[in-house]
């Protein structure tokens, strides 16, 4: 029996500051450009002020790119184009520099924080920094077996709470989400699968490195048989994570759900992260109004995901890299609509208007 009490979470949670909102609507109806000319950008700089309580909204000047890791057990059944406990690798290479997100993040000047949760890797291979959170070596293969155990889910939801404090106690103003995972889009697609009650094939994507036919099918059927072990534990969520998730996953969604506690903006990148936004929303509904859909990848699972949510992708690029790429993408958008949220001059009242002038007066009596 857990000890943690997700339903905590449910009162804990606000939305954001609606008076505040409406504050900010009013402002953008005297700024110079006309409301909606501005697009998505409209709405994204009113979301910002109800999420900051500030009217004008404060640029957004410390995000951070969070990525939590792990490895996948049912990735030996060759449902990823990657090695099984291949994960490690991918970790070293953003670390030094030479993947998507780390030339984004460094691009844009934004800090790239990795969290080991369950890499399939020797520890002392790592910084102690990034492993210093690990809960296990590998989730178990979900097809068959749960992929934590319930104190193991515990610990790794609690690690996720923890990583938020951090990063909110430090000064990140919004973070941007994402994974770093082997057989991940897997277990998301399991989640995504028994939370919306639909079919392994619905949610059933060919990940980042696409995967051919063959393994498309045996993703599929690894879905199918993790949703039947998913279904009967729908009720309990950190059960839920446990049983068809992992360490990573259980993380993010105790990540997302304390970020929204300190109201600390979060911008969900791929799949994975979607999937755990899910199951946070089901654990607190007012979760998501503090979340935001970087772009829109491609992957089944992640459209259903963000449907049930209501949240709709700022772009459409078809990223499927993960690693937060595809987030980092969507932040200069971001940053770009609360400058101009801040930024725009007001259009003058009548009490300021100069005076017209009466013109060139015409000759007197006396000329």
């Amino acid at each position: 029996m857990s000890s943690l009490n997700l339903d905590d979470f449910t009162d804990l949670i606000e939305r954001p500051d609606g008076g505040v909102r409406r504050d900010a609507e009013a402002r953008r109806e005297r700024q110079i450009v006309p409301p909606g000319a501005l697009g998505r950008l409209d709405e994204l700089g009113e979301w910002l002020a109800a999420a900051q309580s500030a009217v004008p909204v404060r640029p957004i000047e410390q995000p951070r790119v969070v990525l939590f890791a792990g490895d996948h057990g049912i990735a030996e059944l060759g449902v990823s184009a990657r090695p099984a406990g291949g994960a490690g690798e991918l970790v070293r290479e953003i670390l030094e520099g030479g993947r998507p997100v780390s030339v984004l993040a460094r691009r844009l000047g934004v800090a790239v924080r990795v969290v080991d949760m369950a890499l399939d890797c020797d520890p002392a291979s790592l910084p102690e920094a990034v492993v210093r959170h690990r809960v296990r070596r590998g989730s178990g293969r979900i097809d068959i077996e749960d992929a934590l155990t319930l104190e193991e889910a515990e610990a790794a939801f609690r690690a996720g709470v923890a990583v938020a404090d951090e990063e909110a106690d430090s000064g990140t103003d919004l973070v941007v989400l994402g994974d770093v995972s082997v057989g991940g889009t897997t277990a998301a697609g399991v989640l995504v699968a028994a939370l919306c009650g639909t079919d392994a094939s619905v949610v059933t994507g060919r990940g980042g490195l696409a995967i051919d036919d063959l393994a498309w099918m045996r993703k599929c059927a690894a879905i199918r048989d993790a949703l039947r072990r998913a279904r009967p534990v729908l009720g309990d969520q950190l059960q839920l994570l446990a049983t068809v998730g992992g360490a990573d996953l259980a993380a993010i969604t105790g990540f997302l759900l304390q970020s929204a506690v300190r109201k600390m903006p979060v911008v969900l990148d791929g799949v994975v992260v979607a999937a755990c936004a899910l199951v946070g929303q089901r654990i607190a509904f007012r979760a998501p109004d503090w979340w935001l859909a970087a772009h829109d990848s491609g992957e089944p699972g992640q459209a259903k995901a963000l449907d049930r949510m209501a949240l709709e992708p700022l772009l459409g690029q078809g990223v499927k890299v993960g690693e937060g790429a595809g987030g980092l993408l969507a932040l200069p958008m971001v940053q770009a609509a609360a400058a101009l949220a801040a930024e725009l001059p007001e259009k003058p009242t009548e009490a300021e208007k100069p005076e017209e002038s009466e013109g060139p007066k015409g000759p007197t009596e006396a000329e």
